[in-house]
C-alpha cells in the first residue's frame, strides 16, 4: 500500500516490495550491517575517462590501447567518450526503461522468475524473497544476442504498430525497438573494446573476437526507486561482473567502486554522455590476473529514482574461458580455473552473493 510501513523481518512478493510500494520506512530485512552501510557523503572517484575517437586510427589506436591496459590494471574501471553510439540513442534506451518500470505490476510480473538460466526474469533484489538481504533493486534480465532470435521474448513485442494500440502494448512496443537498438549498438562496441584490451595484453586484438560475436550478450535493466532510510540500505551488495566485460549507462549516480589500496568506497562520478566500462572476471582469468575484475556496489538515495542498464558480454554459454597460455610462466604460473558463462548461472543459483561468496575466489588455484 502506498506509503505503509512494512512488517520489519519479513519477505515481500512482487508488487508489495518497499522499494515498488514508496514505503515510508526501510524494513529490518533490507538493512545492512552497519560495517556495511554506504556513506551519504561519499568521497568521489578519480576515475579514468578514455577517449575512443581515435581508436580506428592506426597513428592514436596504440595510446588508446595503453590507456584502457593502464585502467584495467590500474582499477578495472573507466568511463568512455566518443564512443560511437548517439546521445538519443542513450536517452531513448534509459526513457524505455523508466516507461517499463512504471507499467502496472501485472503487466511486468508476467516475466516473474528466480530461475537465474531463464532468458527474460523481472524480479526484485537478486533473488526474491530468498536473500538474506534484501536489496532496494527492481530488474529485468534479457538475453540480447543473438537478437533476433530473444527479442522475440522479451515484453510484448507485436507484430506491426498502429496508432491504435493500447497504451501498455505501445510502451512495451517502444522498449523493445529503443531498447534493442542500444543493445545492438553496444554489443559492436563490446567487441572493439574487447580487442583493445587483448592488444594490450600483448596477445593480438583479434584473439577472443570471433568468440565474443558469437557470445553472449546479457542486459541487466535496472531500477533503484527513491529509499526513504537510504544510509540503511543497498541497490547491490559487493560484487564483481561475470563477464568479459560490462558496459554500462546510467540516470544518475550511484554506483560505488572499491578503492584495492585501502579498501574505501568511492561515488563514480556522472559525465554526460559517458559511458562506463567494467572489467569483469572472465578478463581477470584470461589475463593470469594482470587485469582485476571491478568489486562495486549500488547505494541509493531518496531524491530521485535511478535507472542503469548493464550490457555483460562474454563468450557462448558453454564456451570456457582459459588463461592465455603466453601470459602464463615459471615466475607467473596459471592461476586460475576455467569457466564459463553457464557455470557462474550454476554459481549463482546455488550460492547467495550476499554472504559475500565470490565466482572469482572459487575459479583461483592458489
Amino acid at each position: 500500500m502506498e506509503g505503509s510501513n512494512h512488517d520489519n523481518n519479513k519477505t515481500f512478493p512482487i508488487g508489495e516490495t518497499p522499494q515498488e510500494t514508496s514505503s515510508l520506512n526501510v524494513p529490518k530485512s533490507y538493512e545492512i550491517s552497519p560495517a556495511n552501510r554506504a556513506s551519504l557523503n561519499p568521497e568521489i572517484a578519480d576515475v579514468v575517462i578514455i577517449d575512443l575517437a581515435g581508436l580506428d586510427d592506426p597513428l592514436k589506436r596504440p595510446i588508446i590501447v595503453k590507456e584502457i591496459g593502464n585502467a584495467c590494471r590500474e582499477t578495472g574501471f573507466f568511463q568512455i567518450i566518443n564512443h560511437g553510439i548517439p546521445q538519443i540513442v542513450l536517452n531513448d534506451a534509459l526513457e524505455s526503461a523508466f516507461n517499463f518500470f512504471n507499467l502496472p505490476t501485472n503487466e511486468k510480473e508476467k516475466y516473474m522468475s528466480n530461475d537465474v538460466h531463464k532468458p527474460v526474469r523481472y524480479g526484485t533484489s537478486i533473488k526474491d524473497g530468498e536473500d538474506k538481504i534484501q536489496f532496494w533493486r527492481v530488474f529485468l534480465k534479457l538475453y540480447a544476442h543473438p537478437l533476433s532470435e530473444w527479442i522475440k521474448q522479451w515484453p510484448s513485442n507485436p507484430p506491426d504498430y498502429r496508432q491504435h494500440l493500447s497504451y501498455l502494448t505501445y510502451i512495451s512496443f517502444v522498449f523493445v525497438e529503443k531498447t534493442g537498438d542500444y543493445a545492438m549498438k553496444t554489443r559492436l562496441l563490446a567487441i572493439k573494446i574487447i580487442g583493445a584490451i587483448t592488444e594490450s595484453l600483448g596477445i593480438g586484438p583479434k584473439y577472443l573476437e570471433s568468440k565474443m560475436e558469437d557470445g553472449m550478450q546479457v542486459l541487466a535493466v535496472n531500477c533503484y526507486p527513491k529509499c526513504p532510510e537510504p544510509h540503511l540500505a543497498l541497490g547491490l551488495p559487493p560484487h564483481s561482473d561475470y563477464s568479459c566485460i560490462t558496459i554500462v549507462l546510467h540516470s544518475s549516480c550511484g554506483l560505488e567502486i572499491m578503492d584495492a589500496t585501502n579498501g574505501t568506497w568511492q561515488l563514480v562520478p556522472d559525465v554526460h554522455g559517458a559511458l562506463q566500462v567494467h572489467i569483469g572476471d572472465h578478463v581477470e582469468v584470461l589475463s593470469n590476473g594482470l587485469y582485476k575484475s571491478m568489486v562495486h556496489r549500488v547505494t541509493v538515495n531518496n531524491e530521485k529514482t535511478r535507472v542503469s542498464i548493464a550490457s555483460l558480454h562474454s563468450m557462448g554459454i558453454d564456451e570456457k574461458m582459459a588463461t592465455a597460455e603466453k601470459l602464463i610462466t615459471d615466475e607467473h604460473p596459471k592461476n586460475y580455473k576455467e569457466s564459463s558463462f553457464r557455470d557462474f548461472l550454476n554459481f549463482l543459483s546455488s550460492n547467495d552473493i550476499t554472504d559475500g561468496k565470490s565466482f572469482i575466489e572459487s575459479l583461483k588455484i592458489n
